[in-house]
């Protein structure tokens, strides 16, 4: 679900734009804090998934990050050079 969930907000958003794991996260969950900050873990996780797979890039001030080393804050993109990902029908 939270794999499906980026792709979508990514899909909608013009190339080379980002979202933010916590946009995602209140996608989910909506708008109570509480609610959504417990998917930030998970969807990390999720993300360096993907990452390590080629399906997103995670970004530091807009510049690729090694996903499996990285700290702090970070953002969500396709890949430059990648075809559109489409978006799993599971959800």
């Amino acid at each position: 679900m939270l794999r499906t969930v980026i792709l979508e907000l990514l899909a909608a958003r013009a190339p080379g734009k980002s979202i933010s794991p916590s946009e995602a996260a209140r996608t989910l969950a909506g708008s109570d804090e509480r609610q959504w900050s417990r998917l930030m873990k998970p969807l990390r996780a999720v993300a360096v998934e993907m990452a390590k797979a080629g399906e997103l890039e995670m970004r530091r001030k807009n510049k690729v990050v090694d996903a499996s080393s990285f700290r702090g804050v970070y953002r969500l993109a396709l890949p430059a050079s990648a075809p559109p990902v489409p978006v799993p029908a599971d959800r």
